[in-house]
């Protein structure tokens, strides 16, 4: 709901498109998932809705339901209201926002070092740019936020992996919704210029490289061709790569560390940018408050040492 009104909210078209989301079932567990997801949604007033596989191609032409593919589809869970939102107008959007209200964005200036004074609590950051005074800092660093923690002293239980995304080239309207399949590891969905936006799974390997492996994009394609056989013959025009981090409980972490004044925000694996939103909601709260917002507060990073820790790995709807 927070998405429906962030362009009004920022005076900024973030272009977002309510067309739907799919999630494809293509086993006996995905079906028993899925729909506990839909029962879960529906209970906590949000709606989601199981479909046949015939209703799903209904909803979604292109898709192949036939029962001769090597992951047939079985049914899908449908979210109508859920969507896309373009990325770069988000983070501009917020960026004019921050900034009407003050707030001096510094790019090009990557953070060296966190300072801690004697007592322990942070003082500031360097940055290839001069030193930041400041008595409180917040880490939303994604797959790097161990890199920058680790300045801090603060050890995360983060792991990082390369994600990877392919667009094709430009064609006509043809997908009407946002498909996903974690089976096979796959998304995909059409931006408004026409390309076809695909994405992986993670790489199976940690790392901080970027290029990631070109078996994983080759199978992805492999099963997006299977599900859409009327792509097989679309060019893939970009191909990139990017560090995503992920938690023990695939869960994300909100919240205070161990060094007062610092406060991390991260371990989103491949899901974090439909949270932003709310996810920047609740973290400007602590911040503001230096205690942990209600709804962020089970997402603490003092689980990992309690043992409280989140079973809700497959609420993330993501396969990681």
């Amino acid at each position: 709901k927070l998405w429906e009104t962030l362009s009004d909210e920022l005076n900024y078209n973030v272009m977002y498109s309510p067309r739907g989301v799919m999630m494809l079932a293509h086993t006996v567990h995905d079906i028993q998932v899925f729909k506990r997801h839909v029962h879960a949604n529906r209970l906590a007033g949000i709606d989601n809705e199981w479909l046949t596989p015939e209703a799903a191609k209904d909803f979604c032409p292109p898709l192949n339901i036939s029962p001769k593919l090597r992951y047939p589809v079985l049914g899908a869970a449908l979210q109508r209201r859920g969507g896309t939102a373009r990325h770069d107008a988000v983070a501009w959007g917020y960026a004019r926002a921050a900034s009407a209200l003050g707030v001096d964005i510094i790019e090009n200036a990557e953070v060296t070092a966190i300072r801690r004074d004697a007592s322990g609590a942070v003082e500031g950051v360097e940055t290839t740019r001069g030193v930041i005074k400041a008595k409180k800092v917040g880490v939303v660093a994604a797959g790097h936020t161990s890199v920058l923690m680790g300045m801090a002293g603060v050890r995360m239980p983060l792991e990082s992996y390369p994600l990877q995304a392919l667009v094709s080239e430009p064609v006509k309207p043809v997908l009407p919704c946002v498909v996903m399949s974690n089976t096979v590891h796959a998304y995909v969905s059409q931006s408004d210029k026409g390309e076809l936006v695909i994405g992986a799974g993670t790489d199976v390997y940690t790392s901080y490289s970027q290029t990631g492996g070109l078996h994983v994009s080759a199978h992805t394609l492999d099963a997006i061709c299977d599900l859409f056989p009327t792509f097989r013959r679309m060019r893939m025009m970009r191909n990139w790569g990017g560090i995503v981090d992920v938690t023990p409980d695939r869960s994300p972490i909100i919240g205070l560390t161990p060094v007062p004044g610092l406060y991390v925000n991260c371990g989103w694996g491949t899901g974090g940018f439909k949270a932003t939103p709310g996810s920047a909601f609740v973290f400007a709260a602590t911040m503001a408050r230096g205690e942990p917002h209600p709804v962020a507060a089970p997402f603490s990073l003092e689980r990992f040492t309690t043992g409280r820790l989140i079973d809700e790995a497959a609420a993330a709807a993501v396969a990681h």
